[in-house]
């Protein structure tokens, strides 16, 4: 088990892709501290017990700096030093144009996808770097270097995250602690699910593969970004997004111009 006597942080964890990544590091070994401000994060904790893990809940809004330190210390003081954090939690519920964002919507958005990563990496850095070993995950999105039409402050958070990313790496490199990002595309969530039937089939048409990413894909990476062997990885941007990033733009070719 490559992850065995680690302890994990992971935020947003209630579900979807943050409950994923919650239970593929518990079945790779590592104990698990839950974070949200979701009382689901319960059904997430029970089925890292059921995986025989450990779990701790800690219900907190990290974009309180109070919050998210007292988090990080519960965790820490059940389940022992904190090696893994994987800043996850988000919200992507402000869909307005860039004049009709308000500036509380706006401010919300970047205290939790934001300012709620910046809180828990301060609150858990330290200690890794005197122990000698971490490993911090940012999930960022795709969106972070295409925008995004109608979620300004999405986009710009997940941006952002980046911004963290390379600085916490460039910081703690020498400390034996590597910060990377990852950036998914269209992920089957529960929100996806959702989404109109015309969003969707627009969004699987602009991605190469044709397809949803899993939840399970993402917390697969996060996993291998987890462990030893990725220690030579820090501060690197990885796209996971069925090649959805790419330039699907066709010039040269009249018959493929319209199938891409």
């Amino acid at each position: 088990m490559p992850l065995e006597n680690r302890i994990a942080l992971v935020s947003g964890a209630a579900r979807g892709i943050g409950r994923a990544i919650a239970l593929r590091l518990a079945r790779d070994g590592a104990d698990v501290g839950l974070v949200d401000v979701s009382p689901a994060i319960e059904e997430t904790a029970a089925l890292v017990r059921e995986s025989g893990r450990k779990a701790v809940v800690a219900i907190a809004d990290i974009a309180d700096a109070a919050q998210a330190r007292a988090a990080a210390q519960r965790v820490a003081a059940d389940l022992g030093a904190i090696d893994l954090l994987v800043n996850n939690a988000g919200i992507v519920n402000n869909i307005a144009g860039v004049e009709k964002m308000s500036e509380e919507a706006w401010a919300h958005e970047i205290g939790v996808n934001l300012t709620g990563a910046f809180n828990l990496v301060r609150a858990t850095v330290g200690p890794m770097a005197a122990r000698g070993f971490g490993r911090i995950v940012n999930i960022s999105s795709v969106a972070a270097r295409g925008g995004l039409a109608r979620q300004v402050g999405y986009s710009a958070t997940k941006a952002g995250l980046l911004g963290l990313t390379h600085t916490v790496a460039l910081e703690y490199a020498r400390k034996g602690v590597t910060c990377n990002a990852v950036l998914p595309g269209m992920v089957e969530t529960e929100n996806v699910k959702v989404m109109p039937a015309e969003i969707r089939e627009a969004a699987i048409a602009a991605t190469p593969v044709r397809r949803f990413g899993e939840p399970a894909e993402i917390a697969a990476l996060v996993a291998f970004l987890c462990g030893a062997e990725a220690g030579y990885i820090t501060g690197a941007e990885i796209d996971i997004s069925g090649g959805g990033h790419l330039n699907t733009l066709v010039l040269g070719s009249r018959r493929e111009a319209g199938g891409r």
